[in-house]
């Protein structure tokens, strides 16, 4: 008793030294003989509490320990028990601690119990609870995420024969808020839709998603560091949140998805054990109505519905949507050829031509192929399913390549129209006399670039000597300019004699020996 009203004592002059000297926490402490952190729980106490310098003054040291700290209470009196259910959910709300709890309680009842033992009735009424309840989940904090081990099942139309479904269940740690559907598999295209449907019926994004480490979200289970899948972690940075998986071998981490898990096969799966479903659709409508029964119950402990706790609790602190849902894409790794191009599904899609041999990454949507680069995309492409074809960027391919694919037929005639009919003639007949025009633009193009050097006359000339003979080549043309056949007067402008070799590209003749 002695050393309370020592206390008491020293309370009310770290009060006095405070508010009428205005001296600083560690000036009082000095000069008191204690700690600068008892100087500063005494003056947030007595801030908490309201009470002004003349408000202490006038108390005596029973009163005031009473005001302060809840002691004083007459011998045998019966103290107004906390309200536990209360406190536990008010603590998954940001910032709220036990001792603020404590000051409110003392505020309600001002002859309540002191802090440690307020502390103490708590913490003895958490061991009554599940195990479960022990973790303390702030509002907006989490999303937990796991699949069922009881599943429901989709009849075949056509045999009768029973097909498992997996059946996916989220839940918001503050208010216990759960989300529920069935998925043909348990995949990462699967996973992550899930994920994003969960998310959208939340109408917010947590914190962070708390998923088991199976292989759809964890591609490396370490309790420590886990290699999170990629497909996983870009939904997560869509979504401005972060992926923590629970530890291999510790159910608590995701106490509360196991007794979502657990609720969903009781009120969800058990009710469906006597029901037919022929198709996904119809099952995931009939599990959206079980589900919304689900969160409209009350839970005994709480006395309040999930849903109720979800519009008091989560709804508030959850992070908006991004404006656009997350497009679901696979990742794989790919060689660019020496044709520029990269394959996938057996259609080419083009790569920047520098990147010839080098590996780079592919992100495939149902739409769109995108190319990576060491983190960079360099190239988009929409997505083809034809087999064997080619889709290219022209800016990828190398310029001499590029200046190639500008050329057409038509273009390659009326560059010869300029230089005179018989090279139009001879440039279009070398063009008709391939299976495909693109194999004769080589041989017109070079041909055409004859005329720099030897002159548009000589060209001309020697291309109506070509005609006349049917040469159908660049190296027929050349060799005439070469040869000087062109200035032969008209009359020796003929084609040759019966028993004279014909004129051909790939025969010299008499002249090339001169």
């Amino acid at each position: 008793m002695a050393r309370r009203r020592l206390s008491m004592r020293k309370t009310r002059e770290i009060l006095r030294q405070k508010w009428t000297l205005g001296r600083s926490h560690r000036e009082v402490a000095a000069s008191l003989g204690v700690s600068v952190g008892v100087v500063a729980k005494a003056v947030t106490r007595a801030a908490a509490t309201k009470l002004s310098w003349e408000q202490v003054a006038g108390l005596d040291e029973a009163a005031l320990e009473a005001r302060l700290y809840g002691r004083g209470a007459a011998p045998g009196a019966k103290r107004a028990e906390p309200e536990y259910a209360h406190i536990d959910l008010e603590r998954r709300k940001p910032g709220v601690t036990l001792e603020l709890l404590h000051l409110e309680y003392l505020d309600r009842h001002p002859e309540g119990y002191r802090y440690t033992q307020f502390c103490e009735l708590y913490r003895r009424w958490l061991k009554r609870q599940k195990l479960t309840m022990r973790q303390v989940h702030r509002a907006g904090e989490k999303m937990f995420a796991d699949y069922a081990g009881k599943k429901p099942h989709l009849v075949d139309f056509e045999t009768g024969e029973l097909m498992a479904v997996e059946l996916f269940v989220s839940v918001l740690g503050a208010s216990n808020y759960t989300y529920a559907e069935a998925t043909h598999t348990q995949r990462v295209a699967d996973f992550a839709a899930s994920n994003v449907r969960a998310l959208e019926y939340f109408g917010g994004v947590p914190g962070a998603i708390v998923p088991d480490q199976l292989k759809s979200g964890v591609t490396k289970a370490c309790r420590y560091e886990p290699a999170i899948q990629r497909t996983y972690e870009e939904l997560a940075a869509h979504y401005g949140t972060t992926i923590l998986p629970a530890r291999p071998a510790h159910p608590r981490d995701k106490a509360k998805v196991e007794v979502a898990v657990l609720v969903a096969e009781r009120w969800i799966v058990a009710r469906l054990r006597n029901e037919t479903h022929f198709t996904l659709g119809s099952l995931n409508t009939r599990i959206r109505e079980l589900l919304e029964e689900l969160n409209a119950r009350p839970m005994r402990l709480y006395g309040s519905s999930r849903r109720e706790l979800f519009e008091r609790l989560d709804r508030p602190a959850l992070r908006a949507l991004p404006s656009e849902a997350f497009v679901y894409g696979e990742w794989k790794i790919v060689k660019v050829s020496i044709d520029y191009h990269v394959a996938i599904d057996h259609h080419f899609y083009s790569a920047p031509s520098v990147l010839v041999h080098e590996q780079i990454e592919a992100r495939l949507t149902a739409t769109t192929v995108e190319l990576f680069h060491r983190g960079a995309r360099v190239a988009s492409h929409a997505r083809s399913h034809a087999r064997g074809y080619h889709t290219t960027i022209a800016e990828h391919m190398p310029e001499r390549h590029r200046r190639h694919l500008e050329w057409t037929p038509g273009r390659i005639v009326q560059w010869a129209h300029t230089i005179g009919p018989e090279t139009a003639r001879l440039v279009k007949a070398i063009l008709e006399s391939r299976k495909h025009p693109e194999q004769g633009y080589r041989s017109c193009l070079g041909i055409l670039r004859l005329g720099r050097h030897y002159g548009e006359a000589r060209l001309e000339a020697a291309s109506a000597r070509a005609i006349a003979v049917g040469a159908r080549s660049y190296r027929h043309v050349d060799s005439i300019l070469r040869s000087g056949l062109d200035r032969l007067p008209a009359a020796q402008n003929k084609p040759a004699r019966s028993g004279e070799p014909p004129l051909h590209e790939n025969i010299r003749g008499r002249d090339y020996y001169h």
